[in-house]
């Protein structure tokens, strides 16, 4: 009796410690959530929050999480149960993405028993057994039961069983130790790439170039992989820092091991950290493969001002490259740069951080159609700042800028003279700046017209030119070095 008690004892401690692979695994489904956010950010990834009930035993599991991202990023997931906080530990985890495919499918079946269903020459069809030998990489090879060899056969390939290891979805797979057992709400977070957003303005200007009203859209695209049902969608607007790793994460499976303690839609802003976070209120489904626009802002008769501006270096804006080579290497040939400036403030009906973007603007002609007047793009922009625009290059406000001397005065100080001619051929007044760029210790010791220094290189003399007007800025300046 007291053998039969060991025996018993032995056989039950077997069954106690008999490997996790024996043990039946724990499905969890997307279809199952009850719950998914997620944080998008303009640097082409998004952080995805997602609660699924999981029904565990007490001890080790074997548990497939199906429908994750393809492009997650398998080392930065984070898992805890809400129902018990502190009584999950994931011993192990691979990420598997070998999905079911033509392609994957044959690559799995190599050296398997197959059969080959194909049609001769005369329209007969015939269907013989053997063996895959290669992938179609290297050619499809099949090796016949009775001996021969066929080199890239046509017909359709029958398999006696799929392969196993493939999978419908990408999924996580973990051995994972519940200190509870039964139902727990299980909270899972990841980051994933391939899910961007951006911002587009659109501002139209009115008849008297005074006031635009402006309209904000956010572009979503979702090429992550998953689809993202009923989600809790935020923004984050900022450049945030990632640091880039030499890895290949693609190309079957990854294992990482872990150990874890445990109406129309409408943005709300937030400063969040040293960046600014929109949620959105209400929820959407981002579908995989889809773009999807959403209304950021809306905001009307926004106080505008229309300038043009000739900068003889072109730097004043990014984008501004319109300088012309005139005869000799002391004069350039210009037309004026068109400037749009508004006040990013609640005083002029905005006042919302903006998020980088592109902003387009149009006007109505004298029959009521918008026309196209020029796009710039504009960086994150906080309250109270101005928004500068370059939208294009004036046709009739055209000039030329001359270096017309210079002379040195002694080994560190030398002197410069330039002439900016501004032509104006509307019918009607133009207001322009001139804005020069002098650099080391300057000073302008001679100047025909009135002029601000802006800071430390820069100067800029503000003009009024007539209808058909040629104007003349003439300077001096003494540059220390």
């Amino acid at each position: 009796m007291r053998l039969f008690a060991v025996a018993l004892l032995a056989l039950l401690v077997m069954l106690a410690v008999q490997p996790v692979d024996a043990q039946p695994s724990v499905v969890s489904q997307p279809e199952s959530q009850d719950g998914v956010a997620l944080t998008v950010y303009n640097q082409n990834f998004a952080v995805v929050r997602e609660v699924r009930p999981i029904t565990l035993a007490n001890g080790m599991n074997r548990v497939r999480f199906e429908g994750v991202a393809a492009r997650i990023d398998p080392t930065s997931i984070s898992l805890k149960s809400l129902t018990a906080p502190n009584s999950l530990v994931v011993r192990e985890q691979n990420y598997q993405y070998d999905l079911i495919g033509a392609r994957s499918v044959l690559d799995a079946a190599v050296g398997q028993p197959i059969r080959l269903i194909r049609q001769l020459d005369g329209g007969q069809t015939v269907t013989e057994s053997g063996v895959l030998l290669s992938v179609p990489d290297q050619g499809r090879i099949v090796q016949l039961d009775d001996g021969r060899v066929l080199v890239n056969p046509e017909g359709t390939i029958e398999l006696t069983s799929l392969p196993t290891g493939l999978l419908s979805r990408p999924s996580l797979l973990w051995l994972l130790n519940a200190g509870r057992a039964g139902e727990h709400r299980a909270e899972v977070s990841y980051m994933t790439d391939g899910i961007s957003w951006k911002a587009d303005y659109v501002a139209v200007v009115n008849e008297a170039e005074t006031e635009v009203d402006v309209t904000g859209w956010v572009t979503l695209d979702n090429q992550s992989g998953a689809t993202y049902r009923d989600a809790r969608l935020q923004l984050m607007a900022g450049d945030v820092r990632r640091v880039q790793e030499q890895m290949n994460l693609r190309g079957g499976r990854m294992e990482v091991a872990m150990a874890m303690a445990d109406a129309a839609p409408a943005f709300e802003e937030e400063a969040f950290f040293e960046y600014y976070l929109y949620t959105l209120d209400g929820t959407t489904t981002l579908a995989e493969r889809e773009t999807k626009q959403m209304t950021l802002l809306s905001a009307s008769e926004v106080g505008v001002r229309r300038r043009l501006v000739f900068d003889g270096s072109g730097t004043y804006f990014p984008s501004y490259s319109t300088r012309r080579p005139g005869a000799g290497g002391a004069t350039n040939e210009m037309s004026a740069a068109i400037v749009l400036e508004m006040e990013n403030s609640e005083a002029n009906s905005m006042g919302m951080p903006l998020p980088k973007g592109k902003v387009r603007v149009y006007k109505a002609d004298r029959t009521g159609a918008l026309q196209f007047v020029g796009e710039d793009l504009i960086d994150h922009t906080p309250r109270n700042e101005l928004v500068r625009l370059y939208i294009g290059d004036a046709f009739d406000v055209v000039g030329t800028r001359r270096q017309v001397n210079e002379r040195r005065i002694s080994d560190r100080v030398r002197e410069v003279t330039v002439e900016v001619e501004v032509r104006n051929r509307k019918e009607t007044a133009a207001d322009v700046a001139v804005v020069e760029r002098l650099f080391a210790d300057w000073e302008i010791t001679q100047a025909s017209h009135e002029h601000t220094k802006l800071d430390a290189r820069t100067v800029e003399f503000p003009l009024e030119v007539g209808p058909d007007e040629t104007v003349t800025v003439r300077y001096t300046a003494r540059i220390s070095y």
